[in-house]
């Protein structure tokens, strides 16, 4: 078995979750040990985030997983104003920081001020490196993590939907850009808080959302018929 498999990733779910699923699946499928079955991903999603995750099976295709990685990607985001996360996320320890309703135009220029390429700081809850060591795992001790902003594309937010304390919008943006940044960033914008409520991703790169698999049902068969070449 070889070539990319699309797959709808669930909520809770962690995309190695994912990942050492459809590996066992392959490997009892070539009888092989898990170990020895070639399976990986573009780009991980967080475990409360839902939507595409493109999974590359065999070697000839994960040994191009940096390749694949470096695409444009298009997300469906929820936020919250009004309240803070620890983590820019649903996850999060959150705090009741404002309780001002911005106007919809409002929402549309923030919106609006974080297009084309920004320089934007990672959240200190990422797999960002710090001396050798992942600055989420610093966070979690109570560290201080200081990242250096660094260039991501916004090609576009388009506004789908506001009612408060909800804003829901479609975001298409370069590979490396952090929606739940973007999230806060807008916040601060309208002189509030915000954090990423809900997040869904859509397209990665030529890839879409729309012709991924779910997890629960696969086995070899939808796998085999779900692979692609590229």
């Amino acid at each position: 078995m070889q070539g990319v498999l699309l797959i709808d990733k669930p909520k809770t779910w962690t995309s190695f979750d994912v990942v050492n699923y459809v590996r066992k699946i392959v490997a009892a499928a070539e009888g092989k040990k898990p170990k020895n079955t070639k399976v990986g991903h573009t780009g991980t999603l967080d475990p409360m985030a839902t939507g595409l995750l493109v999974l590359l099976v065999g070697k000839e295709y994960t040994r191009r997983a940096g390749e694949l990685s470096r695409v444009d990607k298009t997300y469906n985001v929820t936020m919250k104003l009004g309240e803070t996360s620890l983590t820019g996320d649903e996850e999060g320890k959150k705090t009741v920081v404002s309780d001002i309703t911005p106007e919809k135009e409002a929402v549309l220029g923030a919106l609006d001020a974080f297009r084309g390429q920004i320089m934007q700081v990672p959240p200190a809850f990422s797999a960002m490196k710090v001396n050798g060591q992942r600055a989420y795992d610093l966070a979690r001790q109570g560290k201080e993590v200081v990242l250096e902003a660094r260039p991501v594309t916004i090609y576009s937010s388009e506004l789908t939907g506001y009612e408060y304390p909800f804003v829901t919008f479609m975001s298409k943006v370069s590979s490396g850009t952090y929606i739940r940044t973007l999230v806060e960033d807008i916040a601060k914008k309208l002189e509030t808080g915000a954090y990423m409520s809900d997040l869904r991703r859509t397209t990665v790169g030529e890839f879409k959302l729309d012709d991924a698999l779910e997890v629960e049902g696969l086995n070899e068969s939808v796998i085999l018929a779900g692979l692609r070449e590229l």
